[in-house]
């Protein structure tokens, strides 16, 4: 019999993406949080518990000895909806192998991962399940197994559920890993559970897995982020559940008392929180029970923090792709559903909350509060040439009725054992694979980018922008939150470091911005000519002239949105 005290333990993350789960950096999800917790109650000394990123292990090969000497080697990962990752790259297969060949203790892998895999993470392709040689492969929660496992002496466990008062305990007593992930504390943004389940059967959606929704009391949630807030983390996205609204309610309708319990109470316990972000919101929900839709939205969006996302799962706008994979909401209830997103929570600080969705030159010049995103899977069953028609038409509609997308998130689809999708497989993905290419290439010209001009327009401030790699001589980076915009910045600037962007100019779906404010007696070149109504001739006409005592010295309109004058001593 082991001795839980005695245990050497290190956890892996390989990164999770799910429908309603994300935890790729900046992202750090709940399982390795609630395994590390799960330990700590099986007896584990929490100074015997190490946690590493996939990352970290690819760029120190040293850290591979950790693995190699655990004694209890945890790994948690899986992408059941892949995309594109700028903070990390999930684990592949192959080095999920390579973990377990390394270690030399008890091996188990826990997480979405249970659900499949396929030869690399990406979408139109097909899984299936495997262990990929490790020891134990946990079918449902990883941290009820590993909990288990260990209370038995790693002899074993029976694959099961946490219940609520487990996730509890779990939460707090593991929130003290998040203090070893590489971006701990400034760039790290928890995502904390809600709910799982769905009370939907969408025909390629692993959530419904989970059963029906599974709420934990408000004082749950609560406390976890305390623990976090404890533990230095200012950033949470409540982004662990299929729909917000119906959040402490009976599963389907909205609970607006529940909600404002939860976000008031989060609001008390971290009353310095930097993002308070959601993620999934059921455009069904909006339109059936619309008033007490719009009592919580609003509440969301008087405790949320700018720039926030409801991610509606519309899936298709064909009514034959709807009826054939049991989706839930029709274009036209998905649109009522944006319109009213938009009008009660599309206001930015500083606006007119009676006028919303606030867009245009009188507009406030922060990100609207609380926007819906468009989520379009394709490959799903009924599929042909019309469908990529219907999608297109309902985006332009809501473009055309000047209402706001904060984003259109469109994936093909993965095939998962256990959904109604196994059986029709990839097939119709890879057969449509050119066709979707062109329609996505179209959208982004079409809709992404006119939206994200009227989204963000020029002179939108982004406050906390974390830079985070060097391009082509420019800057990229990200605020933290939902779907965050990808900013790019004139020149090398450095990794790591926060500033605040004003917005200059749009791609499909990212900005160029300055810093803000600029500093006219500083600013370069390049920096300049970013500004509208700059060009190279004018920027060099403005660095000649230095100092200025005001930027009304300078005859270009709106200057006054991106720049200053600060520094007039020892000026150019």
């Amino acid at each position: 019999m082991t001795d839980p005290e005695t245990l050497d333990v290190t956890i892996v993350d390989g990164y999770v993406d799910e429908p309603a789960h994300f935890g790729v950096p900046p992202y750090i999800s709940t399982y390795p949080r609630y395994a590390a917790g799960a330990l700590v109650d099986a007896g584990v000394p929490r100074e015997q518990i190490t946690y590493h990123t996939i990352d970290e292990l690819r760029e120190d090969n040293a850290v591979w000895r950790d693995v190699e000497d655990a004694d209890l080697m945890v790994y948690v990962g899986g992408m059941t909806v892949p995309g594109k990752y700028v903070g990390g790259t999930p684990a592949e297969p192959d080095e999920v192998r390579e973990l377990a060949w390394t270690a030399d203790g008890t091996s188990i892998m826990g997480g979405p991962v249970r659900f499949g895999v396929g030869e690399a993470n990406e979408g139109a392709s097909e899984t299936a399940r495997d262990d990929l040689d490790f020891d134990f492969l946990a079918m449902a929660d990883v941290e009820a197994a590993v909990f288990d496992l260990v209370e038995s002496g790693l002899e074993g466990f029976n694959d099961r559920y946490r219940d609520i008062e487990e996730e509890t305990r779990w939460a707090r007593a593991g929130a003290f890993v998040v203090e070893q992930h590489p971006n701990h504390p400034d760039y790290l943004i928890c995502e904390m559970e809600t709910s799982r389940g769905c009370p939907y059967r969408c025909s390629f959606c692993t959530e419904p897995m989970y059963g029906n929704p599974d709420f934990r009391p408000p004082e749950s949630v609560v406390d976890e982020v305390d623990a976090l807030s404890d533990r230095g983390v200012k950033h949470f996205r409540l982004g662990r559940q299929a729909d917000i609204l119906a959040y402490g309610g009976d599963g389907e309708a909205p609970n607006p008392d529940a909600l404002r319990r939860l976000y008031g109470g989060i609001r008390d316990v971290a009353p310095d929180l930097e993002t308070l972000h959601l993620d999934n919101m059921n455009p069904i929900t909006v339109v059936k029970w619309p008033e007490k839709a719009r009592e919580g939205i609003r509440i969301i969006a008087e405790h949320n923090t700018p720039g926030d996302t409801a991610a509606f799962g519309l899936e298709s706008a064909d009514p034959n792709v709807m009826s054939d994979n049991n989706l839930n909401v029709t274009a036209d209830q998905c649109f009522e559903a944006v319109k009213i997103v938009n009008e009660v929570a599309g206001w930015r600080p500083g606006g007119d909350k009676d006028t919303a969705p606030n867009f245009g030159d009188d507009a406030a010049r922060r990100l609207p509060k609380l926007l819906p995103g468009i989520n379009l899977v394709h490959g799903l069953k009924g599929e042909t040439r019309e469908t990529f028609e219907h999608n297109k038409r309902f985006l332009q509609r809501v473009y055309d009725e000047g209402l706001m997308l904060r984003r259109v998130n469109i994936r093909q689809v993965m095939a998962f054992e256990g959904t109604d999708m196994a059986d029709t497989g990839a097939e119709i993905a890879k057969d449509h694979k050119q066709l979707f290419k062109q329609y996505k290439q179209e959208v982004r010209e079409t809709i992404d980018n006119p939206m994200l001009q009227r989204v963000a327009p020029p002179g939108t401030v982004l406050p906390d922008v974390h830079l985070e790699y060097h391009q082509d001589g420019k800057t990229f980076g990200r605020q933290l939150g939902t779907y965050p915009l990808l900013v790019g910045i004139p020149g090398e600037r450095e990794l790591g470091s926060v500033v605040d962007i004003a917005v200059t100019d749009h791609g499909y779906r990212s900005v160029t911005g300055v810093p803000y404010p600029l500093d006219l007696n500083s600013a370069s070149m390049n920096e300049l000519t970013e500004i509208p109504g700059i060009g190279r001739s004018t920027a060099g006409d403005v660095v000649v002239n230095r100092p200025y005592e005001s930027v009304g010295d300078i005859d270009v309109a709106s200057i006054e949105r991106f720049a200053t004058t600060q520094s007039q001593e020892g000026a150019d």
